[in-house]
C-alpha cells in the first residue's frame, strides 16, 4: 500500500485533525507547527507569535482510496481561505491558510484547485492560501493530539468546533469511515 503525506493549515489545528480524522482513506492525522524558524516550537511559543510556525495538521492517506483533490475540496470547505492570519475569531499568523505539499504533483493541484475556486468565484474574496513545499514540521505536544475526542468538554469544542465538524458530516458523509458513518446514522 502506497501511503501520500500532505501538510495543511487551516485555522486551529484541533478543528482541522477531528475532521480529517474522519475520512475514509486518510491513515493518520498529526497536529503540529511548521513553517516556521524556531526548532521544535512550544504551542506557547506559536501562540505568543514569538514562531513564525503556522497550526497545521499532517495527514498521511492512501491515494487509492481518497485522492488529493478531494482532501482539497474538503480543505477549501472547513474554512475560510480568503483571509490572511485568521479563522474566525481565532487572529494571527499561526492560522494562515496554507498547503505544504510533499510532491510537484501536490503543488500542481494545489495551484490548480486555487484556480478554479478563484475562476468559479466560489467565494467572495480571492484565495490567499499559500502552496509551499513542506518544511519544519514538529509535532504539537502530545495533549493536542485527538483534543476534541479527548475533551468533549471544552467550551470552544462545544462551540466552535462543533460547528465546523457538523458542517463536514451534512456535506461529507459520503467521505466518512464506516465506524464515523455508523456513528451518524444512529
Amino acid at each position: 500500500m502506497s501511503i501520500e503525506t500532505i501538510t495543511l493549515g487551516a485555522g486551529c489545528f484541533w478543528c482541522v485533525e477531528n475532521i480529517f480524522a474522519r475520512i475514509r482513506g486518510v491513515v493518520s492525522v498529526t497536529s503540529g507547527y511548521a513553517d516556521g524558524d524556531i526548532i521544535n516550537p512550544s504551542y506557547e511559543q506559536v501562540c505568543s507569535g514569538t514562531a513564525s510556525h503556522a497550526e497545521v495538521v499532517q495527514i498521511k492517506f492512501n491515494p487509492s482510496q481518497l485522492s488529493i483533490e478531494q482532501l482539497l475540496t474538503v480543505f477549501f470547505a472547513i474554512h475560510d481561505p480568503t483571509t490572511i492570519n485568521r479563522q474566525g475569531d481565532d487572529i494571527g499568523s499561526q492560522y494562515r491558510s496554507t498547503i505544504l505539499f510533499h510532491t510537484k504533483k501536490q503543488q500542481e493541484i494545489a495551484k490548480h484547485k486555487i484556480a478554479q475556486l478563484n475562476a468559479q468565484q466560489c467565494f467572495e474574496q480571492p484565495i490567499v492560501t499559500s502552496v509551499k513545499a513542506e518544511n519544519n514540521f514538529y509535532s504539537a505536544e502530545s495533549y493536542h493530539q485527538s483534543y476534541v475526542t479527548n475533551n468533549p468538554e471544552n467550551k470552544y469544542c462545544q462551540l466552535v468546533v462543533a460547528k465546523k465538524i457538523q458542517k463536514f458530516l451534512n456535506d461529507f458523509s459520503y467521505l466518512l469511515k464506516e465506524e464515523d458513518l455508523m456513528a451518524v446514522a444512529i
